[in-house]
Parts: C-alpha cells; sequence; structure tokens
C-alpha cells in the first residue's frame, strides 16, 4: 500500500513559502488529473529546453507522447526531466503592488524519462493519455494500429520525487496599508466549455456523445 505522502527531498522541499507545499500523494493526483498541459524541461547541448506537453497518469507514472521525430522526446530518453503541471485559480489583487498574487495548484517531478518499447505498455499509455484529456473517448474511436503506435515515442516518468505548491485565498496586504482607499480582492479563473462544435460529416449525421456535451475539467 502506498504511503499518504511521497518522501521529500532537497530537490521537491519547498523552500520558498514552505506552509504552501504539499507532500499529499492524493493532493498530487488530483491537480495532475485535472491539468491537460504539462511542461517538460530538460538540458540539451547545455542550453535548457521546456516544450508543453499533453500527458497521461498511470498510478504512479506520468506518460508523455509525441512523434518520434521529436527532438525533445528523443533526448529526454534516459535522462533527467523536469515535469511542471500548474492550475490557475484566480488572480490577487492586494493593495499594494508588492501582495499582488496568484491563487494556483502545482506539482513538480523530478525524474528520469525512460522510453516505452512495450507495445502492450505502449498501447496503454498512448490510451492513457486520450482519456485523460476526455474520458469515454477511446471506447468510442477506432484504436491504435500498429503501425501508428511504432510512429509514436512515449516516454515514462515515475512520479516519487514530487511536490505540490498551493496558494488560495484573498491578498495579504500588511497592516499599516488596510486603510488605503483601494479595492482589493480575488478575481477567480475557471475553464469557459463552449458549446461542440462538430465537422461536416458529424454535424449532420450524428448526436453530439453524452461525455462530449458534459465535459468538464
Amino acid at each position: 500500500m502506498s504511503k499518504p505522502e511521497y518522501v521529500r527531498t532537497n530537490k521537491t522541499e519547498v523552500k520558498r513559502k514552505p506552509d504552501r507545499g504539499s507532500y499529499d500523494r492524493e493532493t498530487v493526483h488530483s491537480i495532475l488529473d485535472e491539468g491537460l498541459v504539462a511542461h517538460v524541461g530538460i538540458v540539451q547541448d547545455e542550453t535548457p529546453l521546456v516544450i508543453p506537453m499533453a500527458y497521461g497518469r498511470v498510478e504512479e507514472r506520468l506518460y508523455l507522447h509525441g512523434s518520434a521525430a521529436s527532438r525533445l522526446l528523443r533526448d529526454a530518453r534516459d535522462l533527467d526531466v523536469c515535469v511542471t503541471v500548474t492550475l490557475l485559480d484566480g488572480l490577487v489583487l492586494a493593495r499594494s503592488l508588492i501582495n499582488h498574487s496568484m491563487n494556483y495548484r502545482s506539482v513538480v517531478i523530478f525524474g528520469k524519462a525512460k522510453q516505452v518499447t512495450d507495445v502492450g505498455e505502449k498501447s496503454a499509455a498512448l490510451e492513457a493519455v486520450t482519456e485523460h484529456i476526455i474520458s469515454g473517448r477511446v471506447a468510442d474511436t477506432r484504436k491504435n494500429s500498429a503501425k501508428e503506435i511504432k510512429s509514436t515515442l512515449v516516454l515514462s516518468v515515475p512520479i516519487n520525487e514530487v511536490s505540490a505548491k498551493i496558494r488560495f485565498g484573498p491578498p495579504n496586504d500588511y497592516e499599516e496599508d488596510m486603510e488605503l482607499d483601494v479595492w482589493a480582492g480575488v478575481i477567480p479563473i475557471g475553464v469557459a466549455i463552449g458549446a461542440p462544435e462538430p465537422d461536416e460529416i458529424s454535424g449532420d449525421l450524428m448526436a453530439v456523445p453524452d461525455y462530449v456535451k458534459k465535459w468538464r475539467r
């Protein structure tokens, strides 16, 4: 049975605003499961490189995928990577410029990326990425062909050296600023979901699936 918290390391210990740090496994999983984009960083030819990517989580592994021709994916095999996922929940407007902030939930993962070569795991990982984006889609579409699986490179990153950082609530104004004639508070930020837009063929012939109509984050 997994422990409720991840082990803290020198890399994951939240040093700036440590009260905002969390190593709770359920908290980390919830942020990863709600997010849609991971920023993946490596050092390539002594130069930092960060690329946004879709991802999927299966228990304690994060799967990243892309074209086999992807420079980042090719170079990230068997290299240390840093993966971050951030959810922005609000703009925090304070009475002083210094105390403006944002409400957010974020996760940072450090780990060694490994190329997935087992065909079964690779196929399952690709389906996990799609299901992460929109649950129910895999069962409703054509499965990946052997050629498509071969042309896709999949990396697996273990979720064990990880921490979350969370900020919520109103601005933290200095006591001497509380009497200033300045509006302060939070502008909440969420994901606005528009009506599904079918392509030319689907529009006339098919009803919109429930999992599409009801998609939420």
